[in-house]
């Protein structure tokens, strides 16, 4: 049954509806209800995905493909089930070019670890931008050590957008990849990433999307985008921790040498050599987290089911809603201002700390985040050390952001 269900009065994405497929968000706090406002880090899980993590361990628990039994059967077909629901989701062509991993960390440090070694070298350059997570930052940064290898770096301005020209001169005849994000996870900006797709590939360059925030809030087409590789991450998309996706077109995969050695990942082994298995089974090395993939699968299942259209015109009345309500907080200022926004409002409140902030608003059961939200380079391009963030997801509604302004104003009274 379809759960995209919109208001009669607004026409609008019905989210509160919405909230009773989330058991955890019945929790109270002092007889009113929990205010969840960190989906950027982690979104709450619906019903159907917990249901469907216990009937996989009390029906089919087994581990896959290679076992010849009925359990084994059971979740091997699970398992390359949830593998196509994503495949689906993403409009990939092919399922071989859905590789299970832990998350979006995991999927950009195995691109690291096996395009890297064979095509990155001294002198070479990777290109990202100012505003990546440390996940998109670090990785590359090892790499360079190993390889001599250039980071380049793609400029922002102060209202959080990408200087679109200048990541265009930076694609030179030494470029090897750009590595980019689709959504900032701290300002919420959303990147022309099809265009930037386009100037890198006229470039020769390929190019690999930090889609971790942009799995939940928008619909993705790798084939419309054709990006050459993608990850985002199973638990920002209503679906468990530990499990995550690394989309690859099927030809680049196949080019690439195995991230991890053991079993699963091999064609033959013997004490002379060992020859590796095709794509995807080469970089899922060992017993894959099953419940972790049928779980994202159901997450998937559950997220095809809403009226996306729906879904995403309730988010942009929650940026602007968030946006006019905010700003009537006295001494309050919303970091970031890009034309394009999506997700999440970061924000300082005078001088006041954002980890007071944050603790204040806790005890008012309102639950965001506060911190540099692993971007510590972009903090210190806009001269901050931290912010405090409000992150919607689905389930969030206008009450919400109300009860966070109540709260702000909780935390003036203190600090003010």
């Amino acid at each position: 049954m379809s759960r995209a269900i919109a208001s009669e009065s607004t026409g609008l994405f019905d989210a509160e509806a919405l909230r009773a497929e989330f058991p955890i968000l019945a929790e109270q706090r002092d007889g009113r209800r929990l205010v969840y406002l960190d989906s950027g880090a982690t979104t709450q899980k619906p019903r159907v995905v917990l249901e469907e993590i216990e009937r996989f361990y009390t029906e089919a628990n087994s581990n896959v493909h290679r076992g010849v039994h009925l359990l084994s059967e059971r979740a091997t077909e699970r398992f390359e089930g949830a593998r196509e629901k994503i495949r689906s989701y993403i409009n990939a062509r092919e399922a071989r070019e859905i590789v299970f991993v832990r998350g979006t960390t995991e999927a950009i440090n195995l691109v690291a670890s096996s395009f890297g070694r064979d095509r990155i070298g001294r002198g070479d350059e990777i290109v990202i931008t100012h505003m990546e997570h440390h996940s998109n930052i670090v990785p590359w940064q090892l790499l360079c050590e190993q390889t001599g290898a250039v980071l380049k770096v793609v400029p922002i301005t102060d209202d959080g957008e990408l200087m679109i020209e200048e990541y265009e001169k930076l694609l030179g005849p030494r470029t090897r990849l750009v590595s980019v994000i689709h959504i900032s996870n701290s300002l919420g900006t959303v990147n022309p990433i099809k265009d930037m797709v386009a100037s890198a590939h006229a470039a020769g360059v390929p190019v690999l999307i930090d889609a971790a925030q942009a799995a939940a809030h928008r619909r993705i087409d790798v084939q419309d985008l054709d990006c050459d590789l993608l990850a985002f991450s199973g638990h920002k998309v209503y679906g468990p921790t530990g499990i995550g996706v690394l989309y690859g077109k099927a030809e680049l995969l196949e080019s690439m040498p195995p991230y991890q050695g053991g079993g699963e990942m091999i064609e033959s082994v013997s004490f002379d050599g060992t020859t590796y298995t095709t794509i995807p089974a080469r970089f899922e090395a060992g017993t894959p987290n099953v419940a972790g993939a049928v779980g994202l699968g159901a997450a998937i299942d559950f997220m095809d089911s809403l009226d996306r259209d729906a879904a995403e015109a309730h988010e942009r009345d929650l940026i602007s809603y968030g946006t006019e309500r905010l700003g009537e907080v006295p001494e309050l200022r919303i970091v970031g201002r890009p034309r394009e926004k999506s997700g999440a409002h970061s924000f300082l409140v005078g001088d006041i700390h954002p980890h007071d902030i944050g603790t204040v608003l806790d005890s008012e059961g309102v639950a965001v985040r506060t911190g540099h939200h692993c971007t510590q380079p972009l903090m210190a391009r806009l001269g901050l050390t931290a912010t405090a963030r409000a992150s919607f997801g689905i389930y969030s509604t206008r009450a919400d952001i109300d009860r966070l302004v109540e709260g702000l104003g909780k935390v003036g009274e203190l600090f003010g």
